[in-house]
């Protein structure tokens, strides 16, 4: 009955329990192993069962045997006394006195022997049933605890203040940021530039018609109204071929 007592302890507790502790990472670990555990105790009955039911079985075969050897004697008592035979069926009745004591015993021990059988499978299937109950609820613990963890990570991720997101956020304009400026700078550098640099007086010459350019544009159209207004000539004549 060691078994039984350890399959009853480790069953102990309601699946209630096992809810309450969802949050606490280990004690689904801690009640899937005793669950195991208990499913090995299970087996561990089972067997012890067997071996019950073996001897009850083997118990109601001796019934038998003695019902059987005491209805053979009372026949050869009752054979003795009518060959007057007293002494004879004395003895015989004795044997099946002893045979009787022997047959009663055997009663006894086949009647606990199938109070164990029924008081161990009776056992055996509330257990089973206590394992499938609490496996049912540690699955919709698991899930709880997954819907948690899952819960907690997106706080994490998308909740304000030092999330990574927000962090990521910030870390894009920082760098949004920085190319503004970067972009500010160059075309600050670009007016100054075009306001004081080298570029600014020679757009302020070329605009007043001085410089390299603007001489060069000139003497250009000079060159082409000198051409427009001098005549074309005609073609010289050939002279003759010398003879």
């Amino acid at each position: 009955m060691t078994v039984i007592k350890k399959l009853v302890t480790l069953l102990r507790g309601s699946a209630r329990e096992i809810g309450e502790s969802v949050i606490d990472s280990n004690a689904t670990r801690i009640y899937e192993q005793e669950i195991i555990d208990a499913k090995h105790s299970i087996e561990k009955a089972k067997g012890d069962l067997t071996g019950v039911m073996a001897k009850e079985m083997q118990s109601a075969r001796e019934i038998e045997r003695l019902k059987g050897e005491v209805s053979r004697y009372e026949g050869l008592a009752l054979e003795a006394l009518n060959k007057t035979q007293e002494g004879l069926a004395l003895d015989v009745a004795a044997k099946v006195g002893t045979l009787e004591q022997e047959l009663e015993e055997q009663a006894k021990a086949h009647a606990s022997y199938a109070l164990q059988v029924s008081r161990l499978k009776d056992l055996i299937k509330s257990a089973e049933a206590r394992i499938r109950e609490h496996e049912r609820e540690i699955g919709i613990a698991k899930t709880t605890e997954s819907a948690y963890r899952a819960t907690q990570s997106i706080s994490e991720n998308i909740g304000s203040g030092g999330s990574r997101l927000a962090s990521a956020r910030e870390s894009l304009e920082r760098i949004r940021s920085r190319h503004e400026d970067l972009s500010d700078r160059m075309t600050a550098g670009q007016q100054l530039e075009d306001e004081f640099g080298h570029s600014a007086l020679e757009k302020k010459l070329a605009a007043a018609g001085i410089g390299n350019d603007a001489d060069r544009t000139g003497k250009v159209m000079e060159r082409i109204r000198a051409r427009q207004a001098k005549p074309s000539e005609p073609p010289k004549p050939s002279e003759p071929a010398s003879e």
